[in-house]
C-alpha cells in the first residue's frame, strides 16, 4: 500500500477564519444590484460545498510487473484480495469504503502496473444509499429475506445468466446488465461486509481469466466492491466487473438510461464456453 500521489480525498484543512466578500455576494459587489438586494433570509444555499476529506490509497497487486489481474496466478490474486480487505478494515470508522480497480487507459487507469484503489469516505454515496434502502425494504416486506440472496437462488435455478459457481461464490451476468459482458461475483453465504469475509477471491480470478480468454487478451475494465455502509443492518456484498467495450454517448449521459447491445444471457453463454 502507498499513498495516492493525486488523492481525491485528504485530511481536513484548518478552518479558514471569516469569509471572502465573494462568498457573501458572489459576483455582485454593489449594494444597489437588484438581484443582490432581493435576497431573503432563510433561502437555501444553492452552491453549498464541503471539503473532500478521507483517505485514498493505492494497493499494489503484485511485485511482478503485470498490467492486468488476469495475469496474476492464484496465490498472487488471493494475496491481492486479502490486502484489499486488510486495508478496508484499517478504516472501520469511515461511512463508506469504496475499493476499485481500473485497468487500461480507457478505463481511467493512470498507472500501467496492476493495482487497486481504496477510498475511505465520510459519507455514503447516493447509489449505495439507494441499494441499502432497497435491501432494507425487501427485508421488511419478506419478513427478513435477503434481496441479493433471493436473486442468486433464482439465477442459479434459471441458469441462463449463470457463468460459474464454486464452494464460495457465484459468477453471473446480472439481469439488465448496463454494458456488454458485465459480471457480478456474489458470495453464496450472505455477508454484509466484503472486508469481514474471506470468500470470493477464486471467483474474481475466474471472472478475469474468462474475460481474457473470450477477448483474446485482458480487456480494459473497471471493477468495484459494493460493501455494506457503516451501520447498515441488512446488506450482501458483491463485486461488479464492467469491461470497457462500448462508450456511453449523449443518450446515456442525458437520460441515465443505458443501452446494452449484447444481452447478458448471450454473454453468459459465451463465457461458459470459455470455462
Amino acid at each position: 500500500m502507498v499513498p495516492n500521489l493525486y488523492p481525491a480525498l485528504g485530511a481536513p484543512e484548518a478552518a479558514r477564519p471569516g469569509g471572502s466578500p465573494e462568498s457573501e455576494a458572489g459576483s455582485f459587489s454593489s449594494s444597489g444590484d437588484p438581484l443582490l438586494t432581493s435576497r431573503r433570509s432563510g433561502e437555501p444555499d444553492l452552491f453549498s460545498a464541503r471539503p473532500a476529506t478521507g483517505a485514498h490509497e493505492v494497493l499494489i497487486s503484485s511485485p511482478r510487473h503485470v498490467t492486468a489481474m488476469a495475469e496474476l496466478d492464484d496465490a498472487e490474486l488471493a494475496d491481492a484480495v486479502a490486502t484489499w480487505r486488510e486495508r478496508m478494515r484499517a478504516h472501520r470508522d469511515a461511512s463508506y469504503l469504496q475499493l476499485i480497480v481500473n485497468e487500461g487507459g480507457g478505463a481511467g487507469a493512470s498507472l500501467e502496473h496492476t493495482h487497486a484503489q481504496l477510498y475511505a469516505m465520510p459519507f455514503v454515496p447516493a447509489a449505495v444509499a439507494r441499494e441499502r434502502e432497497r435491501v432494507g425494504a425487501y427485508g421488511e416486506r419478506t419478513a427478513g429475506a435477503g434481496l441479493l440472496a433471493d436473486v442468486l437462488v433464482e439465477e442459479v435455478r434459471r441458469k441462463s445468466r449463470l457463468v460459474a459457481i464454486d464452494d464460495e461464490a457465484v459468477l453471473i451476468c446480472p439481469w439488465a446488465s448496463r454494458s456488454p459482458f458485465e459480471l457480478r461475483v456474489v458470495p453464496r453465504r450472505e455477508v454484509g461486509r466484503f472486508e469481514e469475509d474471506t470468500s470470493g477471491a477464486a471467483m474474481i480470478a475466474t471472472a478475469m481469466r474468462l474475460l481474457a480468454k473470450r477477448f483474446g487478451a485482458p480487456p480494459e475494465l473497471n471493477l468495484w466492491v459494493r460493501t455494506a455502509p457503516k451501520d447498515a443492518e441488512m446488506f450482501h456484498w458483491h463485486v461488479d466487473i464492467a469491461p470497457r467495450l462500448t462508450i456511453k454517448a449523449g443518450f446515456e449521459l442525458g437520460t441515465g438510461v443505458d443501452i446494452n447491445i449484447y444481452p447478458p444471457e448471450l454473454a453468459a453463454a459465451d463465457l461458459r464456453e470459455c470455462l
